[in-house]
This record gives structure tokens, sequence and C-alpha cells, in this order.
């Protein structure tokens, strides 16, 4: 990460005291995360949502994401795809490392590399996976080649696990300084990074200052003035925002691409059956889960991967579509009666781990309402690991089917999991052609459907409190909100 020196430390704590609530419109912008204590911590590359933002405002990758979710050059001033998609080559801008001395390709090779050796054994890894060699060809090009074409590959080099580091330190675009409670950041001048010098700079520009709340104190600090922005609401925590914040500031959502659903940790019992597993699929009332809520646009989906994306050949249609919910459940009513009837002493019943929150408990009473339409108890865990089940709630790094399918991986351990599955997602590394690589994507999905080792829902639900004033925010499905766009003063 970037830091500042002993005089900038003692200028910027200075500055934090002094600015007060910036209102969002002042010299600083209170930037909120909700989540736990330690969540701003960066050592490793298993971030939080805080981390990340954290780790890409202070250590940018080859390209980096705007505000709008799109990939923008940064250490990378520019780039070429070759024709057959299996080689990019990036134009490195001249800019310099934090002690001064110039980024040279090779520094930039030998930190991928070791990034993609321990990202080795993470989903993000799996996404990878294509990567067969980096190299660098002059002082300031790298090229990354593929063993089959990957679209979506600026896409992934922009995560903030991507960002370059050397020594534990970053190049920006920000200086951290950490402070008590939280973090202070002020943009870098351009200059420093390798860009065009910008006249008054000093006057164009905002301090951040971050830090990590609960989710209840996140929106009381919102309510009372003192948070401009509060990222990272979930569904478990939604109802939190209804309770005054609306007449302080807006409850924006974005329209997030990713996975809302249940995972299935327990092979034993009542989850020992794929047909046992999909009696409670079908007991589920989609439509009406998320009533409560009163989410406008969210589509519920029966599908493992999100429908119409790039390499979705359409051979993978919503499940039970020609079934009533009246039928689907009378069918699961009969396999769970049948299992039960089996042997003495059966009780079907489930546990479910949720996190914590109002939304949580409003979500775990529909349902436990469903399960029961069918025979089947619900009880709620606390502890994930001792769960049969597990709320599984996450934003999609890119748009395609790989992404979906690489969360369901057995080298992970998340839960059940399907070795079939996985073989045709090996085999599509290597397949050249679009339509065979997207028809094996379909065959893993179809597997995993099967299977019954993860409850589709919907799409993941997330939130934010974005006073009036506060510029540089937008919606976007990767739910990621870069904070440079945030210390910008409109022009």
């Amino acid at each position: 990460m970037r830091l500042s020196h002993p005089l900038a430390l003692l200028c910027a704590a200075l500055a934090l005291v002094l600015a007060g609530c910036s209102g969002g419109g002042g010299d600083r912008v209170d930037v909120v995360f909700i989540g736990e204590a330690g969540e701003l911590e960066q050592s490793g590359l298993r971030l939080s949502p805080a981390g990340q933002h954290l780790r890409a405002a202070t250590a940018e990758g080859l390209v980096a994401l705007d505000a709008a979710g799109g990939v923008v050059p940064a250490v990378a001033e520019r780039w070429v795809v070759t024709d057959d998609g299996l080689s990019y080559i990036f134009r490195l801008r001249n800019s310099a490392w934090d002690d001064g001395e110039q980024i040279e390709a090779e520094h930039v090779r030998d930190e991928l590399r070791a990034v993609l050796r321990r990202l080795r054994g993470t989903s993000l890894g799996l996404d990878l996976a294509k990567v067969s060699e980096v190299r660098a060809m002059t002082g300031r090009v790298i090229e990354i080649r593929l063993t089959s074409p990957l679209p979506d590959l600026l896409q992934i080099l922009a995560q903030p696990e991507l960002g370059l580091r050397r020594a534990g330190a970053g190049m920006g675009p920000m200086i951290a300084t950490d402070v008590e409670n939280g973090w202070l950041l002020q943009p870098s001048p351009p200059e420093t990074r390798g860009l065009p010098e910008v006249a008054e700079w000093n006057e164009r520009i905002r301090q951040i200052f971050l830090r990590v709340l609960p989710a209840d104190e996140a929106v009381a600090a919102f309510d009372a003035g003192a948070a401009d922005l509060v990222l990272n609401g979930t569904l478990a925590n939604l109802p939190l925002a209804d309770v005054g914040a609306l007449s302080r500031g807006t409850v924006r959502l974005d329209a997030a691409l990713g996975l809302f659903g249940l995972r299935v940790r327990s092979g034993e019992g009542l989850l020992a059956d794929a047909a046992r597993r999909e009696a409670l699929a079908m007991a589920i009332d989609r439509p009406q889960l998320l009533q409560p809520f009163n989410i406008g646009g969210w589509v519920p989906t029966t599908r493992i991967v999100a429908p119409g994306l790039p390499d979705d050949i359409g051979t993978i249609d919503e499940r039970w579509s020609d079934l009533s919910l009246e039928a689907r459940r009378g069918l699961a009513a009969r396999r769970i009666a049948g299992w039960v009837s089996g042997e003495d002493g059966r009780v079907a019943r489930v546990t479910l781990a949720l996190p914590p929150g109002p939304g949580s408990d409003m979500l775990f009473a529909r349902l436990a309402n469903d399960f029961a339409a069918i025979g089947v108890t619900l009880d709620r865990e606390d502890d994930p690991a001792q769960a049969d089940l597990v709320l599984v709630d996450r934003v999609a790094r890119y748009g395609a089917p790989r992404w979906f399918l690489n969360q369901f991986a057995c080298s992970l351990d998340g839960g059940l999991c399907v070795p079939e599955a996985d073989a045709r997602v090996e085999e599509a590394l290597s397949a050249q052609n679009t339509i065979v690589r997207a028809a094996l994507y379909a065959e893993a999905e179809a597997e995993l459907a099967a299977s019954n080792v993860y409850i589709p829902i919907g799409a993941p639900i997330r939130w934010s409190l974005v006073r009036g004033g506060v510029e540089g925010f937008q919606e976007n499905r990767w739910n990621i909100h870069p904070l440079l766009p945030l210390a910008m003063r409109p022009i």
C-alpha cells in the first residue's frame, strides 16, 4: 500500500480533525463501508469489499475500473489484442514505483507472476487459469498469453487483487494514511504517476476518510451527517436503510450480477439425494420471496448462470416452467414424505446459516414457510461450518458463465460439488472455438443443476446511501465504486 511519510501523516491527521463533517461538498468526503472491524486489513489476497476499494485506490493494476464499472487504462496506458485473442500486449506508462525507481516491464512481469502463484486455490485464480505466460518484451511492453480466448481478461486484470505492489507499496492513484478508526486518502498529483500535469490540482481534489462500521452504526452515521456515502449494503441489512435514511439521502441500488441462493454443504440424511435437494429448490416461491423488501426490477431465477450472458447458447432454460407452484410443491412433498416413511425416527429438518441482520430474519421466515409447505422444518444455524445450507450472496467479477461455474469448483471446498462439471470447465480452457467453449459451459451448468448442490434464487442485492452533493458515484453491475472519482470536485 502507498503510505505517506511521517510529516504527511501528522498533517493528514490534523486535517482530519479540522475537516469535521463534510456534508459531501467540503474538503472531505466521509465514506463508510458496512462490515466488521479489521476489514480494511490489506495483508493477503482475500480482501473484503472495503479492503478491495482501499487496495484499488493505493495500488493500480495494468488496468482499472471507473465509476461506471468500465475498464480504463492504469499502469498500462494502452494495449492491443491479437486477432486470435490469445495475446494481450500492454504498453506501460512512464511512471515510477513508490521509491522513485522507474517501472519496467520486468518488474510488472515478476509481480504478475507472483500474484498468479498466490491466487492458486482461489476462485479468482481459476478465472485466470487460461493465462499461460507473462513476459516482458521491451522496457515498457509486456505480453500476456492465453491458452484460449478470454474476452473478459481486461475485466479480471482490473480486479483490486491484481493491483501492482512492490515491497507492499503500490502506485496510487491515491496516498493512504492510517489514522484513528480508518484511513485518510488523498489523490496523488498526476505528474507523479506519469500523467500530464493538471493545473490547480489541489483546488480540484478532496480527501476521502474511509472507515468500516456495522450496518446499524453506518446508517446512524449517515442520518447524523457524519457519513456522506455508505457502501456495501446487502439484503441482510436493507431494512435499516428505510429507517430515516430516505429523508436525508438516497438509497441507490446496483443492478448487480452474481449469485444469490443456497449452497448445500451437507451430503447426509435428507440432503444425501439429488432428488430431495431438488424438492427444496422446487418449494421456493421465488417471485414472492423478496416481496416484503419492495425491490423494483429484481428478477428471480432457477438458473445457476445468469441468463443472457455471452457464451450462453440458450440450451439451458428456467427449471420447472411447465409446472405451477402447487404442482411443484406437491411433487416435492411426496419425495420428502417417502424419505420420512422409509425409516422410523426420521425427521425432515435442515439448518440454514444466514448473516445477521433484519433482512436475513425476513428471508429466513419466508424460506421456512416455503419449506414447511413440503413438510420440511428449517432451523437457523449461526455457524456456517455446521449448517446444512449456507446463503451464497456474491457479486460477479465479470459477466461470463465461467465466473459462475468456477464458484462451485471442487478445489474450493465450499460445499457439495460435481467433478463432472469441473471437467467440462477444464476442457473449455483449451477450446479455441467459441461455440464449442459455450457448449462445454452449458454442459457444466446442466451437471450442476441436475445435482442440485446449489439452489438459485436470483441476483444479489447491493445498496448504498448517497448524500446529495456527493459526486463521482454511479451504480454499476459490479458493485465497485472507486474512491478517486469521489475525491474529484465537480468542474
